[in-house]
């Protein structure tokens, strides 16, 4: 029997949704983060600096990123006509002063509009108002509506994300999500990652596409030594996994993310597979899809976990 239900979780008001052996916490006061995945006792979600370093405006967990992923290559940008300056907004930057992941990190006012469980699956749905914060649409002036919503089975974790317009303007899509995902009991050099064949995108220096991409075979490796932070440019295979001993946890891009960023430092004990509705930069470049006035974009990937 699957069960939804409030709570407190590491001192704040959060969600627990429960279906068999798989349990997930989600936060809607602070960006609708979730923090924790476990299944069978086992935690396969990170936390790096915990929900303070969140609150700072760092990523954890699983963060939704928005109103673009990643970073962008300057501190302006202009869709539809629209010139847009950053300077006015509160954004967090990356070493090279870059805006980076959006401006709705830990954003208190997501309003929970269900909460629900059958017999086999447990779902939460929030709504945010982009539309109401003067302060967001500064660096972004695109009136819409948010929807989240997190469906869990015994196996699988399913987040979907609604965007509809709220005004008359079309509005440029460019969210994703960072996944920090981690295999309990085994060190990160022993993991294996499976990618599914795609474009590798060229990135320079900053993180920024340079518009070269090169063609990769389905690979299953090590993660040894690698330092990743690579962008990909997905087929029509889009599962994406890491595996252990005991573990396989695989990222399926279902809809509306034809990019992912893999992001896995050598020093780190955490492997980000990122699903991405546009490249990075997409608001500069251009490379976006886009909502009009009376419909909506959505987009959803599943976190799988099963023995290995």
């Amino acid at each position: 029997m699957a069960n939804s239900d409030t709570m407190s979780w590491s001192g704040t008001s959060a969600v627990q949704l429960t279906a068999g052996d798989c349990e997930v916490i989600v936060i809607p006061n602070l960006g609708m983060l979730i923090p924790s995945i476990c299944w069978q006792g086992n935690e396969i979600v990170a936390l790096p600096g915990g929900l303070d370093a969140y609150r700072a405006g760092h990523t954890t967990g699983i963060p939704f990123l928005h109103p673009w992923a990643n970073r962008l290559s300057g501190m302006e940008y202009s869709v539809q006509g629209t010139d847009v300056g950053l300077k006015v907004a509160h954004l967090h930057l990356d070493d090279q002063g870059l805006p980076m992941h959006g401006t709705m990190t830990a954003q208190a006012d997501w309003t929970v509009t269900y909460l629900e469980a059958d017999e086999s699956s447990a779902r939460c749905v929030a709504i945010f108002a982009f539309g109401d914060h003067p302060e967001l649409l500064a660096s972004f002036p695109f009136p819409h509506e948010i929807e989240m919503s997190v469906t869990v089975t015994t196996t699988t974790v399913l987040v979907t994300t609604t965007v509809r317009p709220t005004g008359s303007r079309a509005v440029p899509i460019s969210f994703g999500y960072h996944p920090y995902l981690v295999l309990p009991g085994a060190a990160r050099r022993d993991w294996v990652l499976s990618l599914p064949a795609c474009e590798r995108m060229a990135l320079d220096d900053c993180g920024i596409p340079t518009g070269t991409t090169q063609q990769e075979t389905a690979a299953i490796q090590p993660l040894a030594e690698r330092a990743l932070d690579d962008l990909f440019a997905l087929g029509d295979s889009r599962e994406f996994a890491i595996v252990g001993d005991a573990l396989r946890i695989a990222l399926n891009f279902d809809e509306g993310y034809p990019f992912a960023q893999v992001y896995s430092p050598t020093d780190s004990e955490f492997c980000c597979i990122e699903p991405m509705t546009a490249p990075t930069n997409a608001l500069v470049s251009g490379t976006h899809p886009t909502v009009q006035p009376g419909t909506s974009f959505e987009a959803a990937f599943t976190i799988s976990i099963s023995a290995a």
